[in-house]
């Protein structure tokens, strides 16, 4: 059980360790939605965090075919085709 403690002019409320273990929140940036009448606390997730160690996961397990590899060896902006 947790309680709402005053922290400075806010409050603040202590969660017990194994919760935290048991819901990975350890050192993760937190995200607070109010859900009906209660409130979730769950760790930030951002967008394609996690991405690069996947693809590097995928290809080391299956490969890249060459059409893969030109995707993966494109540079992100190409200035070539510009007219300045």
């Amino acid at each position: 059980m947790a309680f709402l403690i005053k922290i400075g002019n806010s409050q603040g409320v202590r969660i017990p360790k194994a919760i935290i273990e048991q819901a990975h929140l350890k050192n993760k940036e937190l995200v607070f939605k109010i859900h009906g009448d209660g409130l979730l606390i769950k760790p930030l997730q951002k967008p394609r965090q996690g991405w690069e160690k996947e693809f590097a996961r995928v290809l080391k397990t299956k490969g890249a075919d060459q059409i893969d590899q030109e995707w993966l060896d494109a540079p992100l902006i190409d200035y070539e085709d510009w007219e300045w």
